[in-house]
């Protein structure tokens, strides 16, 4: 009883500043000495729900590697059958530009049963799957068959679920999963986030069950690497674009070019300045 008292004296005096957003405390009520330890959100998710409407059209029409990097610091919003949703902030993006991109699934303009969300408004999902097990999550942009994969997110509400539904696509038993291991990567977001080829060619900024909303301090040219996409090795030329984004310092990145940030360091770019 301590206990709860003073969370809810934390909260009521939250709830009266006027300094601070509100922050969800309820749930650390119901987390009891002993239970799951897990924690239902980010210490760090302080973001205002009823102002954040979902992000529309007119943010997703632009060309794709703009898009691209505009996703960074953007949060995406699953709501569970349940109705738990889950929030994560994007901090990792590829763009996929078709046409002459040979590492797009839509390169040569070639539109297929599988590509189709590719070619569709700017906003819609493309959910592919990869070696037939894992999922990846697209989102087209302006341009022929253009669309931005997600890579990352760093996790902001429902770090409990995300841990569940990871433990439930994974067959052996394994131990916990650390906060930035949960979606530090595409087909770990998908699997996090309970996406799946079920959620191909949904519209992002109409669907109930997924959509984004923007994002609060959004990062500066200074917070974003620019290097080269993951797992492309095969396609000549277009293995080495910069077509890859990612927010520096983040450890919910996948993977971190460390020889591009020496480089930016030594260019006198300094995240947050």
């Amino acid at each position: 009883m301590p206990r709860k008292r003073k969370l809810l004296a934390q909260l009521s005096a939250l709830q009266n500043s006027t300094s601070f957003p509100q922050i969800d405390a309820v749930e650390q009520l119901n987390t009891t000495p002993g239970a799951d330890s897990s924690p239902k959100s980010s210490k760090y998710f302080v973001i205002e729900k009823k102002n954040s409407p979902r992000l529309q059209e007119d943010f997703f029409n632009q060309p794709c590697v703009s898009l691209a990097k505009s996703f960074l610091g953007q949060i995406l919003v699953r709501k569970l059958p349940d109705g738990r949703e889950l929030w994560g902030r994007i901090v990792e993006t590829e763009a996929y530009l078709g046409g002459e991109d040979e590492a797009s699934h839509s390169r040569g303009g070639k539109q297929t049963q599988r590509n189709a969300a590719m070619f569709m408004k700017p906003g819609t999902l493309y959910v592919y799957q990869i070696y037939g097990i894992y999922f990846c999550m697209n989102v087209s942009s302006q341009g022929e068959g253009a669309a931005v994969l997600l890579r990352s997110l760093e996790p902001l509400q429902g770090l409990d679920a995300m841990r569940e539904l990871r433990r439930a696509s994974r067959k052996a038993p394994s131990r916990l999963l650390k906060d930035w291991q949960l979606c530090n990567g595409p087909s770990k977001l998908c699997q996090a986030f309970g996406i799946d080829k079920a959620f191909d060619q949904r519209d992002l900024t109409q669907d109930d069950s997924i959509w984004m909303v923007p994002g609060q301090d959004l990062p500066g040219e200074q917070d974003v690497v620019t290097t080269t996409r993951i797992g492309i090795g095969n396609t000549g030329e277009w293995a080495h674009k910069p077509l890859r984004f990612y927010l520096r310092g983040n450890r919910f990145v996948s993977v971190v070019d460390k020889k591009m940030e020496r480089e930016m360091a030594a260019r006198g770019h300094t995240p947050g300045s």
